[in-house]
């Protein structure tokens, strides 16, 4: 079984726009970024958390 990881993330405005990150269970930054307009950051969030999600499943082999 393959144990679920809990993330978090941060949406700052900027000068020119919205920065983003992504954290792990540890505080550690796993990713981030920054766009132009809130939306597209938040989207980039979710983007991230939903490929984190893929990564992190455990694979079943057909047998």
């Amino acid at each position: 079984m393959h144990e679920q990881r809990s993330f978090a993330y941060s949406l700052s405005q900027i000068e020119d726009g919205w920065r983003w990150s992504v954290y792990d269970e540890d505080g550690m930054t796993v990713a981030g970024g920054a766009d132009a307009c809130r939306l597209a950051a938040q989207r980039a969030v979710e983007s991230t958390l939903k490929g984190a999600e893929i990564t992190e499943s455990p694979v079943s082999a057909a047998g």
